[in-house]
């Protein structure tokens, strides 16, 4: 599966963004849909994940009750709902699907086979 995220841009703090992320290819809207993140001198963060139905939710600790994961499967689009965002939110933004059939954890970059190029998520305090 190939993937394309995007909606990135600079915002205030306290405001909002809607990230989205394409995918294309086999299995596009059979895939679990992982996003990451990325700051400057930091090691890449889970943010969010939504299984391959959107019947499975999980998000990292630091978005939690901010940021909310969906998906259009009509559309191979999963959205990453993006409020009341803060400085250290600052970073980009990765989307990333694990290998078919695969074991994959899903706050584990490390078992993710596809990635998007990313979007980059600047805000200002």
């Amino acid at each position: 599966v190939q993937l394309q995220a995007s909606g990135g841009g600079l915002v205030q703090a306290g405001g909002s963004l809607k990230l989205s992320c394409e995918a294309s290819g086999r299995a596009a809207s059979s895939s679990a849909v992982g996003w990451f993140r990325q700051a400057p001198g930091r090691e890449r963060e889970f943010v969010a994940h939504i299984s391959a139905r959107g019947t499975t939710k999980d998000y990292g600790n630091s978005v939690k009750g901010r940021f909310t994961i969906s998906r259009d499967n009509g559309k191979n689009t999963v959205y990453l709902q993006m409020n009341n965002l803060k400085p250290e939110d600052t970073a980009v933004y990765y989307c990333a699907a694990p290998p078919p059939y695969s074991d994959y954890v899903p706050s584990a970059d490390g078992t993710y086979g596809s990635w998007g190029q990313g979007t980059l998520v600047t805000v200002s305090s």
